[in-house]
Parts: structure tokens; C-alpha cells; sequence
């Protein structure tokens, strides 16, 4: 068997330019990497439906070929022309990266709407060259020719390693005589850390507590639906890179009973490999290490700290203790989740026009420059109009185009450390979750919604727009002739009728004290 790499071609393909292109999203273009690097050999493209039923009944491919986990690509349905029997798949700069042979089409669903599911094999025009850490990012052959025959003891993780799975490493690695690939899992959000490239430095900083032959090599490997799926998707990709051992959590063990997951007939010793529980550790204050739970005196072990609890350390600016993250670990878990008083957040105000929103957004920028403790950004819905979005209409499609600006711009604020606070009428869920989303990457977010009752809004009218509206010389106005989805999820209600300016100010400022993002 190859080792599944695609041939990049010296030349491109003439009829190239006369192909429909995509661009897919960040996990699809991860995917795509896996195949064309041969992370996913023998795989050399995308599953058919024989494929993938064979897959979910049998755990191989409909030629035989053991294969565990569903490999699909969708776009939306009027993405590809119905006689296309070619796909170029680009990267996010509009660069070709492989090219799609369409064999087969069915019918998907992709979020919401309809979706077009293709299948068929892919051929790669260039190596991708951009993002984080790509010089790690090395080919399995290449890993595989650095490793040579030795045995190979892997974790692939998606959060950064702390004491105990270092001393785990380190234990199993002296019995088997192994040397230690790391393979931080970079597509998809990174736990405790937020982003793939901290991941990364967490983990080449807790390689330095390990055995000097240790490799790290990032692998763009997405999330997978359900621990089994999770764990076989990890399994086959640390396969590729030459592990015979994998390290791996109790839960997902314990799921696929140790050797087996997905079902029956995915067995982990096709791959060549063995999958080793991390089992039961704790630390022991009185040796100060980690180790297995029956070496410890009982009542004496102390265990991990949750996500929930160290996230509060984090938050806080509390130090990590040592027994629990080396300090370079630690190191990078500050810097990737400073203290709240030092990490950006978006106040985002959504309410009907003539809510009050407007006058909360300058009174709290006025109150927090006066402070002077923050850096503070103000996106104003009106303001944003004249100079973001400039152009748009009122379609659904433009406003939540409009929203999306915003919060662009906010998390960018929010990225480096300031207050963006922000106003629009925002009225859909769903733009204001895809901000929610988007902050989240870079910051914190906090959403006000100023629940100001349509009467008041109305009676307030300064500007004349409701009257229009009932008039008809306005069309698709929020309230009136177009909804506005009431948030489920605001962290803090206000109702400017029955709040005066300063109490509404006064709930922000306590609601960002309160959280940590203001010091009191």
C-alpha cells in the first residue's frame, strides 16, 4: 500500500481555468489536506454512498479495503453546475489547491438549507502554504522516514498536555522503548485554548519535559461526531505517521472496549497499532508525581482539575498550580486565556430602534473612558451604516451581512485586548449567534438586550421611521413589517421605560465588574 500522498503535478491541468471553483471552509480544507498529504491513505478522495454504507455497516470501504470512518464533502446545491464533472477546490486566497472528480452526486443537507453531496477522487495542484506552524506540518512519509522502525508511542490531543499525561508519556514510552510523536489536532477549536496555533505552542512547550527524539506535528484533523468516531478518525491518522502505540482517554477506551471501536468490525490491529487507556493516575502530594491511583495512599490522591475549575484560575489570573502544568504549559495558557481584566470583550446592545441602545452604547463608552482602564471601540448601527456597510439594503441578506461586519470588526478589537461595544438592531438569532461565534475566538462577549416595549420605541419615534413605516413609505422595518427574534441568550435585560440612563449604565458596568473584565 502507498502511503497515500497525492503526485503534485508540474504543470496545471489546461482545461483548469473552464472548471467551476469552490472554496471550501476551513474543516472541509483541512479534510481535503488529510487526503492529499496521505494522513488518510489509502483513501483517495471523497466517500461514495456504497462507500459510506459499507463504512457505517462493515467498517470498510464497498471494494473491502478497511476503512473506519466517513469522509464526505457537501456544498450547497447550486454550487456546481449540473453537467461539471470537475470541481477545483482553492484556498481562501482564490489559489487552486486540488481538483475534484465528480463520480457522484446525492442530495445532503447542509445547515439549514439543501445540499449537494459529491464524491470521487482528488488530485492535488500544490502543497498548501499558509497558516501557523506549517514548517511542522510534515507529510506521515516524512515523519515515517524520520522515525525509521522504532516503536512509536502517539497522543493526538486537542488540549494542551499537563503533568499527568507527561508522566503517562514518559512511563510508557521507557517500557516500550518508544519514541514520542505529539500530533496536536489543529482544525477546530482548541480546548481551554481557543486557537489551533496556542495549542501548538502548548504542546512544543510540554515537549520540552520530554525525551529529546520527541516529534510534534500539527495535523489538521476536524472534530468527529460521538467519542467512537472521534477516537477511530485519531486512531487512523496517528497510523499514518507511524505510530504502534496511541495513548488515549479513559472515556473513549472504555467506549471501544480498549481495542475495538465504531463497531464489531473496526479493530484497531488492522492499523497496526494498539490503543492504550490512559487508565487511573492521580497525583500523590507525598512523592509529588503522578501515578498510578493503587500506588497512592488511599484518601492521599489528589485528581486533574476540571475544565470548569482551571478555566476559573485562568479567568481570575490565579496561578496554575505546578503539580498540575508544567510552567512553560502554564505559560502558554496565560497567554492564550489572559485574565479577564486583560482580555478583550464585546458589550453587543440588540434592540428595536428607539430602544434606548444607542444612548446606553455612548453613555457606557463615556463612562469606560473615563475609567481609562480599557480601550474602548464604539459601532454604532447608524455609523456603521454610513461607513461599514455603506451600499446595503434591508434584505435579511444585507442585514445579517451587516452584522457580520460588525462583529469582524469587534472581534478584531476584542483580539487585541479593548472594549468594542456595539448597537444595531441586530434582529435575527441567527447573525447574532454567528458574532457570538466569531468574538468567542478572540474574546469574550457579553449581550445586552435593551428590551424596550414597542409602544415605548414607538412613542419615542425622534427620527419619524415608525410612522413611515406605518405608512407603508417604509418597507421591511423591524417591528412593524419585519420580525425581531427576541433573544434567549442575553446575559443581561434591560428596559430603557422603566431604567433610567444611569441605572441602565450602572447593570453594564456591574455586569462587567462583576465578570472579572473590569476591576472595581
Amino acid at each position: 500500500m502507498s502511503d497515500g500522498a497525492a503526485t503534485v503535478p508540474d504543470t496545471l491541468p489546461a482545461e483548469l481555468a473552464t472548471w467551476p471553483a469552490w472554496t471550501p471552509g476551513e474543516e472541509q480544507l483541512a479534510e481535503l489536506e488529510l487526503l492529499t498529504s496521505g494522513a488518510f491513505a489509502p483513501l483517495a478522495g471523497y466517500l461514495t454512498t456504497a462507500d459510506l454504507a459499507s463504512v457505517a455497516e462493515r467498517g470498510q470501504l464497498a471494494d473491502g479495503t478497511f476503512w473506519p470512518v466517513p469522509v464526505t464533502f457537501t456544498v450547497p446545491a447550486d454550487a456546481v453546475p449540473a453537467d461539471a464533472r470537475h470541481l477545483v477546490l482553492q484556498d481562501q486566497e482564490g489559489s487552486p489547491l486540488a481538483v475534484l472528480q465528480i463520480t457522484e452526486r446525492a442530495d445532503a443537507r447542509a445547515g439549514d438549507g439543501a445540499g449537494l453531496r459529491l464524491a470521487g477522487p482528488v488530485t492535488a495542484l500544490r502543497a498548501p502554504e499558509h497558516g501557523p506552524f506549517r514548517a511542522l506540518r510534515r507529510t506521515p512519509a516524512m515523519v515515517r522516514a524520520t522515525i525509521g522502525t522504532a516503536p512509536v508511542l502517539a497522543i493526538a490531543t486537542r488540549r494542551p498536555l499537563g503533568q499527568r499525561q507527561l508522566g503517562q508519556l514518559r512511563h510508557l514510552a521507557d517500557q516500550l522503548r518508544a519514541r514520542v510523536l505529539l500530533l496536536p489536532l489543529v482544525a477546530g477549536p482548541a480546548e481551554l485554548v481557543g486557537r489551533p496555533e496556542a495549542l501548538v505552542r502548548a504542546v512544543l512547550a510540554a515537549a520540552r519535559q520530554l525525551p529529546a527524539s520527541t516529534l510534534v506535528v500539527p495535523v489538521p484533523l476536524a472534530p468527529r461526531d460521538g467519542t467512537a468516531q472521534e477516537l477511530a478518525a485519531r486512531a487512523v491518522v496517528a497510523a499514518a505517521y507511524g505510530a504502534t502505540h496511541l495513548l488515549t482517554d479513559g472515556a473513549a477506551a472504555a467506549e471501544s472496549g480498549g481495542t475495538r471501536s465504531v463497531d464489531s468490525n473496526f479493530d484497531f490491529a488492522k492499523l497496526g497499532m494498539q490503543v492504550i487507556s490512559e487508565g487511573e493516575w492521580a497525583f500523590d502530594p507525598a512523592a509529588e508525581v503522578w501515578r498510578p491511583l493503587g500506588l497512592i495512599e488511599p484518601g492521599m490522591e489528589r485528581g486533574e482539575l476540571s475544565d470548569g475549575e482551571l478555566s476559573e484560575l485562568l479567568d481570575s489570573g490565579t496561578p496554575v498550580p505546578d503539580w498540575l502544568m508544567p510552567a512553560g504549559v502554564a505559560a502558554e495558557l496565560r497567554r492564550a486565556r489572559p485574565p479577564r481584566s486583560d482580555r478583550g470583550v464585546v458589550v453587543f446592545c440588540t434592540g428595536l430602534s428607539g430602544s434606548g441602545k444607542s444612548t446606553l452604547a455612548r453613555d457606557l463608552r463615556d463612562a469606560l473612558l473615563e475609567r481609562g482602564d480599557r480601550t474602548v471601540s464604539l459601532l454604532d448601527g447608524d455609523l456603521v451604516r454610513r461607513l461599514l456597510s455603506s451600499g446595503l439594503t434591508f434584505s435579511r441578506e444585507d442585514r445579517d451581512l451587516n452584522i457580520l461586519r460588525i462583529g469582524f470588526v469587534a472581534t478584531e478589537v476584542a483580539r487585541h485586548g479593548g472594549i468594542a461595544i456595539c448597537a444595531p438592531i441586530a434582529p435575527y438569532a441567527a447573525a447574532r449567534a454567528a458574532v457570538r461565534a466569531m468574538v468567542t475566538e478572540a474574546g469574550d462577549f457579553m449581550l445586552v438586550h435593551v428590551a424596550t416595549p414597542l409602544e415605548v420605541c414607538e412613542a419615542r419615534d425622534r427620527k419619524g421611521l415608525y410612522a413611515k413605516a406605518r405608512a407603508g413609505i417604509i418597507g421591511s422595518f423591524t417591528g412593524i413589517s419585519d420580525p425581531y427574534e427576541e433573544p434567549v441568550d442575553a446575559d443581561l435585560v434591560i428596559d430603557t421605560s422603566v431604567v433610567s440612563r444611569q441605572d441602565a449604565v450602572a447593570a453594564v458596568l456591574g455586569q462587567l465588574t462583576r465578570g472579572g473584565w473590569l476591576v472595581s
